[in-house]
């Protein structure tokens, strides 16, 4: 049985969102078993997003995650809130573009991606997430299977916005091989 519990935390309108749906739809398209469930502040836009995503081979009990093994953490605010959450073992990725501080802790993982830096210089300045995603999947073993990530990006991206498809596979990409 294998079970992987994601937090996704940041501002309103970094995709914080969008990214956990994303990796919701590739686990459905690996044929997972997967609970996606959002949380957001009131002000939406500039105020606090979450996101929990579990995927498991077997059926998930509850939405709730409460001890990720994965944190995405795009800005300080959510690291501080959710460093000391992680499971012993587990992993942090921080846009350290935007945080600063290293994570205090010396029993995970972390990696450091300037996600909002490269997603400027690269001219996909609203990708910062995606850039993140890359990263996540890479590391986690999600992107053994670009296939899969394409298939995953197709569902969550509109009709209306089916032009971002390349552009985004190519952000992946980004964070993928830093």
């Amino acid at each position: 049985m294998s079970t992987t519990q994601y937090l996704f935390a940041g501002f309103g309108g970094q995709g914080i969102l969008f990214s956990g749906k994303l990796l919701a739809y590739k686990g459905l398209t690996d044929g997972k078993n997967v609970s996606w469930l959002p949380s957001y502040g009131p002000e939406m836009r500039g105020g606090t997003a979450s996101c929990s995503v579990i995927i498991s081979d077997d059926a998930v009990g509850s939405p709730i995650v409460s001890k990720p093994d994965v944190l995405i953490a795009m800005n300080l605010p959510s690291l501080d809130k959710y460093e000391d959450t992680v499971v012993s073992g587990g992993m942090i990725f921080v846009d350290s573009s935007l945080i600063e501080r290293k994570v205090k802790r010396d029993d995970v993982k972390v990696f450091y991606i300037p996600a909002t830096k490269l997603a400027s210089d690269n001219g996909i300045a609203k990708l910062a997430n995606i850039i993140l995603m890359g990263k996540v999947l890479a590391e986690t073993n999600g992107f053994d299977n670009e296939e899969s990530v394409n298939n995953a990006l197709k569902k969550v991206i509109s009709a209306k916005h089916s032009d971002m498809l390349e552009v985004n596979l190519n952000a992946m990409r980004i964070g993928r091989d830093y």
